[in-house]
């Protein structure tokens, strides 16, 4: 079985998740023990599942797995993906302009498919000078002041990340937005608690109101907020293949699949709105031997 990590950078603010009455609040997905924002692998599944079918009609559902249809059982795919989980969050700095965020716990579940034992090492430094009471932020930026949502870094409260450090060889393979992303400028990582309050403040909210059809006035009822993850957010997903069942049926889908997964695709729910364009990369991990 091979497996891949794959990067994905937003273009656009992405909305994923509820949907809600009007007067309500239109949340977007979040994970039960965290309550972090996510984007979940049936919404990514789905989405690539649609581009690869209008591509590759006849050989997708044998890919995917064929759905339950005229009487026919479900079958298993060949293909699996995990949820896109948070890798770095930007937040606004009246210092910065905005900066990219992170925590122990965030990098901790990147490495796991990583598999680095030098980010490991690197992590747990990380997380000992997070948890004394001298250090808030562990951060590139060269500054005697780092202005946060709130919150106010002093230079003697932040440990300098330093040039040679593990993380820096891993970070390249992350899509740098047409030349936006610039860790070594603008990288904090903060405490989980931390990093988990600014995500809560950091989030892109509208209100939005429906207008009677006859007249410029607010219908009633027509109010509610919807939330979306900002543009210039890294997610990463985990996915992999299984062994083909019938290799050359398939083949075609498992070499378009690569392709689509290191190109722009859209997520998520507003899409006419312009929601959910993503930039995708996709780097090979923990391949075993002796297997496609």
């Amino acid at each position: 079985m091979t497996n891949y990590l794959t990067y994905t950078y937003l273009l656009t603010p992405l909305h994923t998740g509820a949907s809600s009455q009007a007067g309500n609040l239109m949340g977007i997905a979040r994970e039960a023990q965290t309550e972090l924002p996510y984007l979940p692998s049936s919404s990514l599944r789905g989405k690539i599942r649609s581009v690869l079918e209008s591509t590759h009609p006849d050989d997708a559902g044998a890919f995917f797995g064929e759905r339950i249809k005229e009487g026919q059982l479900a079958t298993e795919g060949e293909v699996w993906f995990a949820d896109a989980t948070l890798l770095l969050f930007p937040v606004a700095s009246f210092s910065h302009q905005f900066v990219w965020i992170t925590c122990p716990l965030w990098l901790i579940r990147w490495n796991r498919w990583l598999q680095n034992p030098e980010m490991t090492t690197l992590i747990k430094g990380w997380q000992t000078s997070l948890a004394g009471i001298d250090k808030k932020a562990i951060s590139s930026i060269a500054s005697k002041k780092i202005y946060l949502q709130g919150a106010v870094l002093q230079e003697e409260e932040i440990e300098r990340i330093q040039p040679d450090a593990a993380c820096w060889n891993c970070f390249e393979e992350i899509p740098d937005g047409g030349g936006i992303l610039d860790l070594h400028q603008k990288l904090v990582i903060l405490s989980n608690e931390d990093c988990a309050s600014l995500v809560e403040t950091g989030l892109q909210r509208e209100v939005r109101i429906a207008l009677k059809t006859d007249q410029k006035t607010a219908a009633d009822g027509s109010f509610r907020s919807e939330e979306a993850m900002p543009s210039e957010t890294i997610l990463f997903f985990p996915w992999g293949l299984k062994p083909a069942k019938n290799q050359e049926k398939t083949e075609k889908c498992r070499q378009s699949l690569k392709a689509t997964l290191n190109d722009r695709l859209q997520f998520g729910g507003l899409e006419g709105l312009g929601r959910g364009w993503t930039f995708n990369k996709t780097v090979e991990i923990n391949v075993e031997k002796g297997e496609a």
